[in-house]
């Protein structure tokens, strides 16, 4: 069969890794601190015997767009944007230290302050934070959480941690299969002191519905046109075949 039929099938399936992308990123338009995809293959000529006149489709990795969506005002305590370039740290799910910018903070039943998706918010001594009961709380541009102890005065302030911001270089962070932010090798970041954050806001996804829907289209189309020079690669063989047998 005619090597047509695998350059076509190289494209068939980066245009499908492709639309995988803008879909999850279409169904994360509305989920706080999101950070769109971006789906990167390039061409690559196949070097051997002959000439190299057969070029491939090769899956690059695939990049993040790191900028930061609009701010919305919640007026709530635990919701928290960060300002800049910077994230904040917190355990993953693996048990390594992961990076998000979706500050929609809750605490749990162990009193730990955790992500909407319930992943442990780290401080800046290394550890999760942990919440005692209070009856008010306050998170400082720099992070720092103070409470009012629970049935203590209102002028006795506890000073329990710093939420860990950190800066990313985006030369060594990616972003893995769980959402969050990773660096090569899971090194750990060091606190950045000059990070702020906003209390009371959250930040919104920085995905285009729009840009996502006709990427989708376009990558249909593209997908559709590969099929159907596989199909000609096809015919081409079995006439070729035919043609061959007559003799």
């Amino acid at each position: 069969m005619d090597k047509l039929v695998y350059i076509a099938m190289s494209g068939a399936r980066e245009n499908m890794l492709s639309q995988q992308a803008h879909a999850n990123n279409l169904a994360n338009a509305n989920t706080s601190g999101f950070k769109a995809d971006l789906s990167q293959a390039r061409a690559m000529q196949v070097f051997g015997e002959g000439f190299a006149s057969r070029v491939y489709a090769q899956t690059e990795r695939p990049a993040t767009d790191r900028t930061a969506g609009t701010f919305i005002s919640t007026e709530r305590e635990l919701d928290i944007a960060v300002d800049g370039d910077g994230w904040f740290a917190v355990v993953g799910a693996d048990g390594n230290e992961g990076y998000t910018r979706s500050g929609e903070l809750q605490i749990n039943a162990a009193n730990e302050l955790v992500t909407g998706s319930g992943l442990p918010v780290m401080g800046n001594g290394g550890v999760p934070i942990v919440i005692p009961p209070f009856d008010q709380i306050d998170i400082g541009t720099d992070g720092t959480i103070s409470i009012q102890p629970q049935g203590e005065d209102a002028v006795e302030l506890l000073v329990i941690d710093r939420i860990k911001l950190v800066t990313l270089d985006p030369a060594t962070s990616f972003k893995g299969l769980d959402g969050l932010m990773h660096v090569d090798a899971n090194a750990v970041q060091p606190p950045d002191l000059n990070l702020k954050i906003r209390s009371g806001y959250v930040e919104t996804s920085n995905v285009n519905a729009v840009h996502e829907m006709t990427s989708i289209i376009t990558e249909s189309r593209q997908f559709e046109m590969n099929i159907r020079m596989m199909k000609t690669a096809e015919e081409v063989s079995s006439a070729a075949t035919s043609i061959l047998s007559l003799n």
